[in-house]
């Protein structure tokens, strides 16, 4: 190792030895760049770069050797032997190139070790022989360890140098390689001179045919040039190349990310496709290259619109790989693409959207629940089938359908079996009808079925038919049972007006539901005005609390013993300003059905609780509620709620329920009655004895009071019948520790049979009759001066 430092640092010129590492590095750094870029390009521009590569490699490691013998000073007469000079540039450039392009047989493994060592063995001939074309007055010593060192140091590095260029880290991998393939003709080039011994021996002559150092700078002069002229354009090339793919890689990227596919057409033929593009056709988009653009839009008069309305949408069809037609949008632009005129065409998927405007276009005729036509549908086939009917004089028959206590299957087991029971029913009713018949939903509950027939008797047949089915759906149902009532109205038999046909159908539904539900109905024409003053009816009924129609009045409730009052029963009376006074028995069924009985009964109840605690005497107030009100969802709330406004205690309250309100559902109404007792509030059963299932429900409800229906009072002094259901209830009562109140107590004869009974309390005429709570003022406000005989009312 000494030899050689010393060999370097006392024998050379340290300034020509740095100008020789320069060029040396050159070298490499052009070799490697050069093979990189041979890399890239296709097999006969591969071989024309191997070999561009092989003279630039070749031509530094040549240079490196001369420049740094020029650098050697041995201070005898020297000279170089022109042919062997000449063959060791030719070593050089040879081995170099078949170094490289061993290098580049990927498919035979470890070619790029392989490569390298044949480089490396190019180094150590070109420097050889080099050495022997070295002519100079004295004898050559050679130091065989060190000869051996150079040679496998140099194949060790430049058998790794190729490798690491082209590894995978890009720029990092090409300098690593440069920097090895230098360290391979440095350290070959120095450990050699190193080994190198000369003996002065002025015997031995040059010869004339020797060229002198000065024509050999020359030729280093030229190699060293060759060298930068192929490293300044290996340098532009690749500052090229990487800009352009650069740019490709980036304007892929810009129309990959496009949600339209693109390509680039010359002429007919594609020279580009996006994945967008790919993904469509069901191609990849490298594939897709070099077709026709024909393949895949087949139509003659697309291709000819695009080439004539440049920058215009079209709508055609795309052919797929498999065959089938794809609604499609196209555009074409021109473009320049590799400094060559191109057009772009630009292709827009139109299947989502087909399927959102027959989406829209089914919706805005049809019941997106049910998938029956709906009701804009429905008047449009009613109008052409009216016009059908005329001309051919044939009948048409419009069935209304409404389900049966819809309502409460929403209510009791959710609006999600409520929705599967209206799919259920278009289900079974569309299974029955023929080709020509057509149902539709109108909405919430509400069907219809157009049929056309000769007598209405088919009509009456189609309705059977709808009944049977659903009650045959029923035998398998584990859910809530369907039940339907059907109105039928005839064209022209009842009205020649859509408008007018679909009413009467309508009002027969209606009588088909009051008539027992569960049945069909035709219409006649004197439904038709019972409906319509119902329907006024309701209508009024809606509005008659806010317009102040409304009052109450209140009825004493007695001790049959003393007389003395307990408290009053609040009853709901209508004054309509143009009927007068409308009986609740008329108006309370009709606000049950529409459902106006909530805010009425809401009203009630708040209004009495108001009154109540008004008082200065702690009466009772007993109010009616309604089946309705008791499965009201917040009922309890409301309940609690009004107590808390008015500040009337609980225990002044009694809540008045009939046996049908626990029929619906008992579970429910237990539920409720519970926690409006865990209030504090009373419970009484009213109108006891005209239910269903009283002992059961007595014993299951939690009851505070009963109440005897005025039907078994009346005229129970004389008839024993009616004695033995008083005394029976009496007894009941007794027994289960409840008190009992008679209602309906007109005479004196029916209130001493009750006090001889011990009946508890008394409610009718003879105590009082229903009144403003004002004319009970010596009640609610003073004390009675005779307990034994209450006022009466007139």
């Amino acid at each position: 190792m000494l030899k050689v430092v010393g060999c370097f640092v006392g024998a050379h010129d340290l300034w020509l030895v740095a100008l020789a590492a320069a060029i040396c590095t050159l070298a490499a750094i052009t070799t490697v760049g050069l093979l990189h870029h041979a890399c890239r390009t296709t097999r006969w521009l591969r071989f024309a770069w191997v070999c561009v590569a092989a003279v630039a490699g070749g031509s530094g490691i040549w240079a490196t050797h001369f420049i740094a013998m020029l650098a050697f000073e041995p201070g005898l007469p020297s000279g170089y032997d022109i042919g062997l000079t000449v063959r060791s540039l030719a070593y050089a450039v040879v081995l170099t190139g078949l170094g490289l392009a061993v290098t580049l047989l990927r498919r035979i493994p470890f070619t790029a070790g392989l490569g390298g060592l044949i480089l490396g063995s190019g180094i150590a001939a070109m420097h050889y022989t080099g050495m022997a074309a070295f002519e100079i007055a004295g004898r050559i010593i050679w130091d065989p360890t060190l000869v051996a060192a150079s040679l496998v140091l140099g194949a060790l590095l430049g058998g790794a140098a190729l490798p690491v260029a082209l590894g995978p880290h890009g720029v990092r991998s090409q300098t690593a390689g440069a920097l090895l393939l230098l360290g391979a003709i440095c350290s070959l080039h120095f450990i050699a001179m190193g080994a190198l011994t000369i003996v002065p021996d002025p015997s031995i002559a040059i010869s004339e045919t020797a060229v002198p150092s000065r024509w050999l700078a020359v030729a280093v002069a030229l190699a060293s040039g060759a060298i930068l002229l192929l490293a300044g354009g290996a340098l532009a090339l690749d500052i090229r190349d990487r800009r352009t793919i650069v740019e490709s890689e980036r304007l892929r990227s810009l129309a990959n990310a496009a949600v339209e596919g693109l390509v680039v057409c010359r002429d007919d033929i594609i020279v580009s496709a996006n994945d967008s593009f790919g993904r469509l056709v069901g191609i990849a988009a490298t594939a897709v290259a070099e077709s026709s653009l024909s393949r895949f839009l087949p139509d003659p008069a697309t291709r000819l619109a695009l080439t004539r309305q440049s920058e215009q949408l079209i709508e055609t069809e795309l052919r797929g790989a498999e065959g089938e037609m794809i609604p499609v949008e196209v555009i074409m632009r021109p473009v320049t693409y590799g400094r060559r005129p191109h057009f772009a065409v630009a292709v827009r998927d139109l299947r989502a959207r087909r399927q959102a405007e027959g989406r829209i276009q089914f919706l805005a005729h049809h019941d997106a629940l049910t998938g029956l036509a709906n009701r804009t549908s429905f008047t449009q086939r009613l109008d052409l089938e009216l016009k059908l009917a005329e001309a051919t004089g044939r009948k048409l028959a419009v069935l209304c359908l409404d389900l049966d206590r819809f309502k409460e299957v929403n209510d009791l087991f959710g609006h999600a079996a409520g929705d599967a029971m209206l799919v259920n029913v278009a289900r079974v009713v569309t299974g029955i009808l023929g080709e020509t018949q057509m149902m539709a939903r109108l909405g919430g509950d509400e069907f219809a079925v157009l049929a056309a027939c000769d007598h209405a008797i088919t009509a009456g047949h189609l309705a059977e038919r709808i009944l049977e089915a659903l009650r045959s759906e029923n035998a398998d149902a584990a859910g809530p049972l369907v039940a339907t009532s059907i109105g039928i109205a005839l064209y022209p038999d009842d009205a020649s007006e859509r408008d007018v046909l679909l009413s009467h159908a309508d009002t027969a539904l209606y009588r088909a539901k009051s008539e027992g539900r569960g049945t069909y109905r035709f219409f006649e024409h004197k439904m038709g005005v019972q409906v319509r003053d119902r329907r006024i009816l309701e209508h009024e009924l809606r509005h008659a609390v806010a317009r102040g129609e409304m009052h109450l009045v209140y009825q004493p409730q007695t001790q049959v013993e003393t007389g003395e009052v307990i408290g009053f029963e609040v009853l709901l009376r209508w004054h309509h300003p143009e009927r007068g006074a409308v009986s609740p028995a008329v108006f309370i069924p009709i606000a049950e059905e529409s459902g106006a009985i909530l805010q009425i009964g809401e009203w009630v109840l708040r209004q009495a609780c108001r009154d109540a605690a008004s008082w200065p005497n702690p009466l009772a107030v007993a109010v009616n509620v309604s089946a309705v009100q008791i499965h009201a969802p917040h009922f309890v709330q409301l309940v609690h709620e009004v107590l808390l406004q008015t500040g009337l205690k609980p225990d002044r309250l009694e809540i008045e329920i009939t046996e049908t309100a626990l029929i619906r559902d008992p579970v429910r109404a237990l539920s409720t009655l519970r926690q409006v007792k865990a209030l504090g509030v009373h419970i009484a059963m009213d109108d006891f004895g005209t239910g269903y299932s009283s002992l059961s429900n007595l014993r299951s409800f939690p009851f505070d009071k009963i109440k005897i229906d005025p039907s078994f009072i009346r005229a129970v002094d004389t008839n024993e019948q009616t004695a033995a259901i008083v005394r029976s209830v009496l007894g009941l009562g007794r027994g289960l520790g409840l008190p009992v109140l008679a209602e309906g107590v007109e005479t004196d004869a029916e209130l001493r049979f009750l006090a001889a009974e011990n009946c508890d309390a008394a409610q009718g005429y003879l105590m009082g009759r229903p009144a403003p709570i004002e004319r009970f003022s010596q009640f609610t406000h003073g004390i009675q001066d005779e307990p034994g005989k209450p006022g009466l009312v007139a």
